[in-house]
């Protein structure tokens, strides 16, 4: 898939997030998310600061945590989500719309991945349904198979041949674990599914 083509993604799945993100009482708000500690305005608020990233907050964080990379992520989440309102958190999603600005060091598809993940993370515990276009989970399934940090994937999935069953696609080798590129996307990011047999 081309630069231009993966951005018009992000660009689509951050704006369907901020129009369902609009509708939200304060309770689902502050409902927890599929990420352990974090609530779903933690979430929305990591989702749209990609664009927002600077080198040097972001040195600063990493040593806050100590150059733990997954306790930053999740103390900015955190911090975010504390020190903006829902109708702020929106409203980064409309002014950061068309952004192509993403942190140092990461790919065009990294922004991708986020979204689509994330966007399951907050729509799962609030009962609401959002498909995610199969072509773009194709994409980042293939970067988070493709890179050991920080998912692990092949590490952990290995001995099981991952198989989408709504298009051509799979990784691995094993028993079997079938299911829609989506479901696999988020076993691939360390979601809990059903997919995934017990050993």
């Amino acid at each position: 898939m081309e630069t231009e083509e993966i951005w018009r993604y992000v660009d689509a799945e951050r704006a369907a997030l901020a129009d369902l993100l609009a509708g939200l009482t304060e309770a689902e708000w502050s409902t927890p998310s599929v990420c352990p500690g974090w609530t779903v305005r933690d979430v929305a608020a990591h989702v749209i600061s990609s664009p927002q990233a600077r080198v040097l907050p972001v040195m600063g964080g990493m040593v806050r945590a100590r150059g733990d990379f997954n306790r930053f992520v999740f103390e900015e989440a955190r911090r975010a989500g504390a020190k903006y309102s829902g109708e702020e958190i929106v409203a980064q999603y409309r002014r950061f719309a068309g952004s192509r600005q993403r942190p140092l060091g990461t790919t065009v598809v990294d922004p991708l991945l986020d979204v689509l993940i994330h966007t399951q993370d907050i729509v799962l515990p609030l009962g609401r349904r959002h498909e995610m276009p199969v072509e773009a989970a194709v994409v980042a399934a293939d970067r988070i198979w493709a890179k050991s940090f920080p998912f692990k994937a092949r590490k952990r999935l290995s001995g099981f041949r991952l198989v989408a069953s709504d298009i051509e696609w799979s990784v691995g080798a094993g028993a079997e674990v079938r299911g829609p590129i989506a479901g696999l996307l988020l076993l691939l990011s360390g979601r809990e599914s059903a997919l995934l047999p017990r050993r």
